[in-house]
């Protein structure tokens, strides 16, 4: 195989840039899709008296983020520790998507009306009520399987495959990956009224599904040993102990930095695209129908120009190192969602996203390439675990529920088209964002202090 200057092959390339973008996909319309799914579909058309009775939609999405959150952590501890027993990775990258894939598509024939004929209720709060508990349960079951494929062996192999020198470079293009599946999934929300759900998620299921299958001839497990050592059980709770958080606490102190990263971005991601359709009236398919040639023009030169800048700012950190970027990346994000919670337009609030996503680029190359690095060696699959509590667990439980409370002291409310009042999304949780964001800042400083020579 063909290597570039950092020590990478062409089809090991292909495979980190499709399993990579496949997966971000797939937990782009977990993230986007299934939030709005439930605020636009299962409860629109629902009665008042139903959504009274039912429990309350922002109640239901915090509760869906944090279940399935759980869910992800316990397949990653579970899964990554049984490759790293078995040495292999790639059974769980394939395996895992076409499931994952299979999954997804199943989400296309929920509704309240199959709800009905499959329990055979009449009653419209029971119907709205167990129809919100199979969205959510059907989420944590996709979690399970979708972290197996992505979060406890796609990640798991892309530390054995790469190493000190270029891990930077290849987070830089793990980063871009999920604002290009981002904005892939929000060019769909933009069809959700014409073709419906069903149709995105049954299609979108089957491309994870043939990632899947594709994998079984592409992925090639490179450099992982069987870990027989201890058992099975002690390796789940490995990172736990004390010795070993006191072995490794660079690793620890760039999971914490990590953490409140994450956190930061979950008090208003998942009620984001409820917030700029209902209270800022942002419509996709208004923003498409205007544009012009020379718009689409622009708006590709200014996508290169960023997506060349966060591939060269990877590069710079495998040459200067992670550290000297954490701060001005933190500022940045800090500075751009404190600005956000000001804006009183979709204009205004796109140009103050950017800094914002820009510092949250930087500081997930920084932190995730550093992450990498401090992994004990033979502990990689182990260790998955302990990242996604740290990565997701933690994030999507603590954010939304932050981001719940702080926009109930706002008292923002929606009327859909039904007459039916329902709780939304204020301002403020781009403060409580903000005001996380800057604890990161606290770890940070003590790894930039303690910060050493990084395993290889």
């Amino acid at each position: 195989m063909k290597k570039n200057g950092y020590g990478l092959g062409s089809k090991i390339w292909f495979n980190i840039i499709i399993f990579g973008f496949i997966g971000q996909i797939a937990w782009a319309v977990e993230n986007m899709f299934f939030n709005t799914f439930l605020y636009n579909s299962v409860y629109n058309g629902a009665s008042q008296s139903a959504v009274n009775g039912s429990i309350d939609v922002m109640s239901a999405i915090s509760i869906m983020v944090a279940a399935s959150a759980s869910f992800t952590v316990l397949a990653t501890f579970l899964m990554g520790t049984l490759s790293d027993k078995i040495g292999k990775r790639k059974p769980f990258i394939s395996i895992g998507y076409i499931l994952w894939g299979i999954v997804t598509a199943v989400f296309g024939v929920i509704s309240r009306d199959n709800t009905a004929k499959l329990f055979q209720l009449t009653d419209e709060v029971k119907i709205l009520t167990v129809t919100v508990a199979m969205v959510i349960v059907m989420d944590c079951i996709m979690s399970f399987i979708g972290s197996t494929g992505n979060d406890a062996a796609f990640n798991a192999w892309v530390t054995d495959v790469t190493n000190t020198k270029n891990r930077a470079t290849v987070e830089s293009v793990l980063t871009i990956l999920p604002l290009v599946a981002t904005a892939g999934v929000m060019g769909l929300a933009g069809a959700v009224e014409s073709i419906g759900y069903d149709v995105i998620f049954i299609g979108l299921g089957a491309v994870v599904s043939i990632c899947g299958v594709l994998g079984l001839f592409t992925v090639k497990d490179k450099n992982v040993q069987a870990q027989p050592g201890e058992s099975y059980w002690k390796d789940i709770i490995y990172g736990f102990r004390p010795s070993v958080v006191k072995e490794n606490k660079n690793l620890y102190l760039a999971l914490s930095a990590n953490c409140l990263c994450a956190t930061a971005f979950q008090v208003f991601f998942p009620y984001i695209f409820i917030y700029l359709g209902n209270v800022m009236n942002f419509s996709l398919d208004n923003v498409l129908a205007s544009l012009t040639p020379a718009i689409m023009a622009v708006a590709a030169v200014v996508v290169i120009v960023a997506v060349i800048m966060i591939i060269c700012a990877g590069k710079l950190m495998d040459k200067l190192g992670k550290e000297k970027f954490m701060v001005v990346s933190i500022v940045l994000y800090f500075l751009g969602l404190f600005a956000a919670g000001f804006a009183e337009n979709i204009v205004v609030f796109f140009i103050c996203a950017v800094p914002a996503l820009l510092g949250w680029a930087l500081l997930s190359i920084a932190m995730n390439a550093s992450i990498r690095d401090f992994m004990p060696e033979g502990k990689v699959g182990v260790f998955q675990g302990i990242r996604i509590l740290f990565f997701v667990l933690i994030p999507m439980i603590v954010g939304p529920f932050i981001g719940n409370i702080v926009c109930r002291f706002s008292q923002i409310t929606y009327t859909n088209e039904y007459g039916v009042v329902t709780s939304a999304p204020g301002n403020v949780m781009f403060w409580g964002a903000a005001a996380v964001a800057v604890l990161t800042l606290i770890p940070v400083f003590i790894l930039r202090r303690k910060i050493g020579k990084p395993k290889k």
